[in-house]
């Protein structure tokens, strides 16, 4: 197998026109928050929100006549499959796609809107490709791999082609892995324009199967994460071959991790990026002593989260930084006793979200009640002064 900085080049002239060139910006915020001077390639803001699409036209325009009469099946968990659909139609081969159960309505919805057939099929990505390749054999399609695959590989190798062309100066770039392909691809072409460039690896704890590998042992991966478009059990042959000798080192991050950059790329940079997407920012901001003082590049691979999920993680984030705080006072079930609470609230300049009044907790006295106060503060430290306030005004409240 060979991938080839020469291959890559050749990808970014077949997609050119097809595909947009993403743009890369410096994020002061970011930089300052992180220590590190921090690049963003905005992935997301491809037609279909996802780098997939490098990979997939790359790959599609290189098919003969009669495998675009044939068409094509693969297994993917959205952003493949959407960047299949939409390139397929676009270039009339006919798309079928097996996607695991539990891929995100905003993902299959893409994949129907685009063109494509949608299978669901198998509880995770390795029974939906198991199913894809059955349909292969079925019906004589051209099997597609996500990232298993040389021109799906230099597809993405564009991606760092780009980034290094628009940010020369870059020291190292932070690109998560799931099969592979993107930071295999990227490697290659940011290595090619400056070799001592470093590369960094991004995996979900749920999914390390690229660190595994490295240490020669047996993934052990699952569990529902938010970066379910990088939850995969094996990453592939190909790239990881490819990828390998050229990345310095891969960093595991944690469920929180994702969810705090999901957050802080709608708040601080107001792009709407997916868990797998924000990888890089997460391991930034798990380890910024690493990268300190250098000039990090992030690439920004994908935009495609269930808007309810958005929802959830910005909430989540509110409660993190104590400024949507639950107050469980244990007080009397007397007529007054809401009033006074949400007098002190108010106040001390507390908004309150949400009251729940429970009078059958057990840990109760049956004349008592427990009153769950859900209050908007600005910070940790008006959270505590409402919360001396109501200790002050003599309320019992229950601190876990």
């Amino acid at each position: 197998m060979s991938v080839t900085f020469a291959d890559i080049q050749a990808a970014a002239e077949r997609i050119r026109g097809h595909v947009d060139r993403t743009p890369t910006r410096y994020s002061r915020k970011l930089s300052e928050l992180t220590g590190a001077e921090v690049w963003l390639k905005f992935e997301n803001l491809h037609y279909t929100s996802s780098f997939k699409e490098r990979g997939a036209c790359n790959r599609l325009s290189q098919m003969t006549a009669d495998e675009r009469k044939r068409g094509v099946v693969a297994a993917s968990a959205g952003n493949h499959a959407s960047a299949l659909a939409y390139h397929g139609s676009r270039l009339g081969i006919p798309v079928t796609i097996v996607m695991p159960e539990g891929t995100p309505f905003v993902k299959i919805e893409k994949t129907e809107r685009y063109g494509g057939k949608v299978v669901i099929h198998g509880l995770d990505f390795t029974e939906a490709t198991n199913h894809a390749k059955a349909l292969q054999a079925e019906h004589d399609y051209i099997f597609v791999s996500a990232f298993d695959d040389e021109g799906i590989v230099t597809g993405q190798g564009t991606c760092g082609l780009e980034f290094l062309e628009d940010a020369p100066e870059l020291d190292a770039l932070i690109i998560p892995i799931g099969g592979g392909g993107l930071i295999a691809g990227s490697a290659i072409a940011a290595k090619a324009l400056k070799p001592d460039i470093r590369i960094f690896g991004v995996e979900a704890a749920m999914y390390p199967s690229f660190t595994a590998r490295r240490a020669g042992q047996p993934p052990k991966c699952g569990g529902q994460t938010i970066a379910e478009g990088i939850a995969i059990k094996a990453v592939g042959e190909i790239p990881f071959a490819l990828g390998d000798p050229l990345i310095e080192d891969v960093m595991v991050v944690d469920e929180p991790d994702f969810e705090q950059a999901v957050a802080f790329y709608a708040t601080i940079e107001k792009t709407v990026v997916e868990g797998a997407g924000a990888g890089g920012l997460a391991a930034l901001l798990r380890y910024p002593e690493r990268f300190r003082g250098m000039k990090v590049g992030l690439v920004v691979c994908g935009g495609n989260i269930d808007p309810r999920i958005l929802a959830v993680v910005l909430n989540r984030e509110l409660v993190r930084e104590h400024r949507l705080v639950t107050f469980r006072i244990i007080g009397d079930d007397r007529p007054g006793m809401m009033a006074g609470m949400t007098a002190v609230i108010g106040r001390r300049g507390g908004n309150i979200i949400d009251i729940h009044h429970n009078r059958l907790a057990l840990d109760v006295p049956v004349k008592g009640a427990e009153y769950d106060i859900q209050v908007e503060t600005r910070d940790d430290e008006h959270a505590q002064q409402i919360a001396r306030a109501l200790e002050e005004k003599g309320y019992v409240l229950k601190r876990d």
